[in-house]
């Protein structure tokens, strides 16, 4: 058990400052979300915000963090044209958020393009 709980905290040791900058940026815009979910009463817009807490639970325990960086691409890009959609009236911490999503787009493009698959190095040679 405590050799699980070492190798966990050293992954989360070993990220990149970029990996951090993704983890910043999923706590901003998933607090956000939450909070303006409560506040709001739009239980969607909560539950974009569990979805952001989520991945990061699952990106700390180091599970296909590729893969996370893919899917989080267009979980977070089509959360914009669905804001300009539902929101009738628009505040600061509206475009601060979405200021946050545009740098997490990039971030995780940048992640997931120079980040090496799992499978890369993994390959079997054939039987003789």
């Amino acid at each position: 058990m405590e050799n699980t709980q070492n190798n966990s905290a050293s992954r989360i040791g070993s990220l990149t400052q970029l990996q951090w900058l993704a983890v910043a940026l999923v706590v901003i815009t998933g607090a956000l979300h939450v909070y303006a979910g409560v506040v709001e009463g739009r239980i969607p817009v909560a539950l974009a915000g569990v979805g952001y807490a989520g991945a990061l639970v699952l990106f700390l325990l180091d599970f296909r963090r590729r893969l996370l960086y893919l899917v989080g691409i267009p979980y977070t890009a089509v959360q914009i044209p669905l804001w300009i959609v539902a929101k009738s009236e628009y505040g600061v911490v509206d475009y601060v958020d979405k200021a946050v999503q545009v740098v997490l787009i990039l971030v995780l493009i940048y992640l997931y393009l120079n980040t090496p698959s799992e499978s890369a190095g993994h390959t079997r040679k054939p039987a003789d």
